[in-house]
């Protein structure tokens, strides 16, 4: 059975960037429905026992309804863990380190880097994810609609802002390039994305 991970970091802990209002009702209920839901799905099923990333790469493209169901609520379910653990309380401001040396390679500038989240995470149209990901050893900026992820195309996730409204529409009503900007200037968790890309490098090596 899956269970709801804890934040890690207090509902109020965010604010006034993220209210803790905010919090309660995306991760107390949004995604607590979807590990629910993911529970009730596969049990019985051939995916009962299976680790989360198995199922989602099982069921990822799937035809059946069913699956279809089974992906979208454990797509969410791990997105949404990775999303908590995008942000911090002390976050917001450039990479550093090993990540800020990517960065400069592949997209130039921090500005330039910026500037492309924000773009794309503003054009991104209805529900989905804004992503950074490693992909064959080069950093990108992707979207994914609804419950996809980078786990099925190859990629490796480093960091993650969550474009479905409920992320901001308290904090920031429909004015998602706000709710982008202080993602970046004030939440996003560079230390997160930097362990991410090293752990990914590390295992390249030993693959």
């Amino acid at each position: 059975m899956f269970t709801l991970p804890p934040l890690p970091f207090a509902e109020t802990a965010l604010e006034p960037h993220m209210s803790a209002q905010t919090l309660k009702l995306h991760h107390g209920a949004h995604h607590k429905t979807y590990v629910e839901t993911l529970n009730t799905l596969v049990t019985g099923t051939p995916f009962e026992g299976l680790e989360l990333e198995e199922i989602i790469r099982n069921t990822a493209g799937a035809n059946d309804p069913d699956r279809q169901k089974i992906f979208n609520n454990a797509g969410q379910h791990w997105n949404h863990s990775f999303f908590w653990n995008s942000l911090s309380p002390s976050g917001g401001g450039k990479p550093r380190d090993e990540l800020a040396r990517a960065v400069e390679r592949d997209f130039g500038t921090d500005a330039d880097f910026r500037e492309e989240l924000v773009k794309q995470g503003k054009s991104h149209f209805g529900s989905g994810w804004l992503w950074v990901v490693l992909s064959r050893g080069t950093l990108r900026i992707t979207t994914t609609h609804d419950a996809d992820t980078p786990l099925v195309h190859g990629e490796t996730a480093l960091i993650t802002c969550d474009l479905w409204e409920h992320a901001y529409y308290l904090d920031h009503q429909n004015r998602r390039p706000a709710f982008l900007e202080t993602w970046l200037d004030h939440l996003v968790n560079w230390d997160f994305a930097e362990a991410n890309l090293t752990q990914a490098r590390l295992s390249a090596k030993t693959s």
